[in-house]
């Protein structure tokens, strides 16, 4: 139940008061931490302290908060929406990062993995975006939705080798120790079950406009 002071910057932060918005969040401080703790993989985990994607929440809330309008809107959500975003920029610095790299690994035939057995980057970023977050928190993106959709329709296995490939962060070895199977057969694993995603989501209007978008540019 919130307090008489919670509910106090509520009114004032609604109102569009932002110098009730530190002292409403150092209220949320616990909460905001263990969101965030339970938001991040742990690949990210392993890179950056829940405490930093606190401290970037804190900028990004104070530099947006003049654009916002707040009616009724509750700041806890808010706060949580902005910590979403910026959960997934730090994926995307810290663990995406290595995820370019994974282009040098040799293929099965042994020669160099070519990009294309790699996704895109547009398509990791939904990858984790959906396989991390609330569908609430990107629900006006359909191409995220659509992402959300596609993976639930994957076999177990395949949706497991995926996260643990893309979203912790681990190589296609460690993956085929979890799931007692061969290196080889996860590399094939991983390999169709990309490409019955990527055909599953090219499949739909709102990524064949972002291909199109993507071969005129």
């Amino acid at each position: 139940m919130k307090s008489e002071v919670h509910e106090y910057l509520i009114r004032r932060l609604q109102e569009g008061d932002q110098s009730a918005l530190l002292p409403y969040i150092e209220l949320e401080t616990d909460h905001l931490l263990a969101v965030i703790t339970q938001k991040m993989s742990a690949a990210l985990r392993s890179k950056v302290e829940p405490q930093d994607i606190y401290q970037e929440l804190l900028v990004t809330a104070f530099n947006s908060f003049d654009q916002l309008e707040w009616g009724s809107r509750e700041p806890f959500v808010w706060l949580c929406q902005l910590a979403d975003r910026r959960i997934i920029d730090a994926h995307r610095r810290y663990v995406l990062a290595e995820k370019r790299s994974a282009n040098r690994e040799v293929s099965l035939n042994g020669k160099p993995r070519s990009s294309t057995n790699e996704p895109d980057l547009e398509m990791i970023d939904l990858l984790v975006k959906s396989m991390t977050m609330p569908s609430a928190a990107f629900s006006r993106d359909q191409r995220a939705l659509r992402m959300q959709a596609a993976i639930e329709e994957l076999p177990e296995a395949g949706r497991e080798a995926i996260r643990l490939r893309y979203v912790e962060g681990w190589s296609s070895k460690e993956i085929a120790e979890k799931l007692s199977k061969s290196d080889a057969a996860i590399r094939v694993l991983l390999s169709r079950t990309l490409k019955r995603l990527h055909e599953s989501l090219f499949d739909d209007p709102h990524f064949q406009d972002y291909a199109a978008d993507r071969d005129d540019g």
